[in-house]
């Protein structure tokens, strides 16, 4: 199935298991984990570290644990299968919970992994294609509706210090590279040559 010429489905628990799979398809693609990635600093293992790395920690804040998994600096292919497997497996079997977090507030579990987690593999997955040299096609839709929901809360965001400054793209430029430019990704990046 061609994932990047649908739309995502909108239930939380359907929309990880597709933007994780898209995912997952550019980590088994990659072979050069050293491959530079667009976030300054970063490489591709960064990429997946990071993912594998935040999330227990905030889901932690809300007292739900996930199950560690392998190394991703000995095996990120592993690393990243065993923990979407395992947000998987909490939106599908515990997805109805109440969830409470000191920071993010009160949401439903499958509301809260949504909204702050899959919504960031979703744009990492642009970062990893870019790296590695995969083709990337972002669905349009949900571009825009994360857009959208960040636009007004943007200066609360750039102040947590996880996104970079605006990169300017044009106003009739494709929505998925308005969401680009917004979260401080150039959209014409190019790995630089190594």
């Amino acid at each position: 199935m061609d994932r990047s010429a649908t739309t995502l489905p909108d239930a939380p628990a359907a929309r990880h298991r597709e933007v994780a799979a898209a995912f997952g398809d550019l980590v088994a693609g990659t072979r050069d984990w050293q491959a530079p990635a667009p976030v300054d600093g970063w490489s591709a293992r960064d990429v997946i570290d990071h993912l594998v790395t935040w999330f227990p920690g905030f889901l932690a804040g809300g007292g739900v644990d996930l199950p560690a998994g392998p190394s991703v600096e000995e095996d990120p292919p592993a690393a990243w299968r065993h923990h979407a497997d395992a947000v998987q497996a909490l939106l599908d079997q515990r997805g109805d919970e109440p969830f409470s977090h000191p920071m993010a507030g009160d949401h439903r579990l499958a509301d809260a992994i949504d909204r702050f987690y899959t919504a960031d593999v979703f744009m990492h997955t642009w970062d990893l294609g870019r790296a590695t040299g995969q083709e990337v096609r972002l669905d349009p839709v949900f571009a825009g509706t994360l857009l959208e929901g960040m636009r007004p809360i943007e200066a609360v965001m750039r102040s947590s210090g996880q996104y970079g400054a605006p990169v300017p793209v044009p106003d009739d430029a494709p929505v998925v590279d308005q969401l680009l430019g917004f979260i401080g990704r150039d959209p014409g990046w190019i790995p630089p040559a190594r």
